[in-house]
């Protein structure tokens, strides 16, 4: 079952259902690697400013809707999404379900100090699975980037956790799946950061209300200001102008007035706030 928002085809499946899909992906390893990306507000902003971008998405094996915001969108199009599915919450929930399978996965991204924290909490953490290795994702000129995947296809890993942020982990992946010896390769954002203690999660009734992003904002405001501030305005009015059309009929229902109130405040921000602006793509 896939929906579409902003012209990104997304799977609408349970956690567990996904969890199916990635370990039918690992049994199978026949010559071909699969991809999982899981996508939010922000990774839809990117992607409707580049075409490009939204391809790479598309182009994926599996699409997973993380955030309120894509909810939302989902219920403009009377589509109910089955369930949010955060990557930091679903990977460990992955391993643990999973765990004493004999499975493996490696880790990509971070720096040099970052991932090698990270990689000390995996362990502790999902003793049930074996990690084959670990990289810093700083992957600067070709002769690095080629040394890392012949490190991973001789690790051959089940699951290789791709940590580099949007749109960087994506288009890695995309670019560089046909060399990868490995079952599925899972764009997973910030999750090292979190592993490592760079950063915290948010109160568990707070990400039970799907709004982790105010937490985020919170410990670091200059650096998630205009993600959050610029960019769920700007995702909300890119939604509505999907949905409704910027010059259309909004009809006189109440989710039509209330959509065109915001239509008409939403103007200036498409035109004038482009999503590729550096400080809107961090993990």
């Amino acid at each position: 079952m896939r929906f579409t928002v902003l012209g990104v085809q997304i799977h609408n499946v349970t956690r567990q259902q996904a969890i199916d899909l990635l370990e039918t992906s690992v049994h199978r390893r026949d010559g071909r690697a699969q991809s999982a990306f899981f996508i939010n507000a922000h990774t839809l902003n990117l992607a409707a400013a580049d075409p490009a971008y939204r391809q790479v998405l598309n182009a994926a094996d599996f699409v997973f809707a993380d955030g309120t915001g894509i909810d939302w969108a989902a219920q403009l199009q009377g589509v109910r999404v089955l369930e949010n599915m955060v990557g930091t919450d679903f990977v460990p929930l992955l391993f643990r379900q999973t765990a004493g399978r004999g499975y493996s996965y490696f880790m990509l991204g971070g720096d040099a100090k970052t991932v090698t924290v990270a990689a000390d909490y995996a362990r502790r953490s999902f003793p049930g699975w074996r990690q084959a290795g670990c990289h810093q994702g700083y992957l600067t000129d070709e002769r690095a980037r080629a040394a890392v995947i012949a490190e991973i296809n001789v690790a051959r890993p089940d699951v290789l956790l791709v940590g580099m942020g949007n749109p960087l982990q994506e288009q890695w992946i995309h670019q560089h799946l046909p060399q990868l010896n490995v079952g599925v390769c899972l764009g997973i954002g910030g999750l090292f950061d979190y592993w490592a203690g760079n950063v915290s999660r948010a109160p568990q009734w707070l990400r039970r209300l799907g709004h982790e992003w105010l937490w985020r904002l919170f410990q670091e405001p200059a650096l998630k200001a205009r993600r959050y501030l610029i960019g769920n305005p700007l995702f909300l009015a890119r939604v509505l102008r999907e949905r409704y059309g910027l010059q259309g009929d909004l009809g006189n229902s109440r989710t039509g007035r209330g959509a065109s109130v915001i239509l008409s405040a939403a103007k200036d921000l498409v035109s004038k706030h482009d999503p590729q602006d550096p400080s809107l793509r961090s993990g």
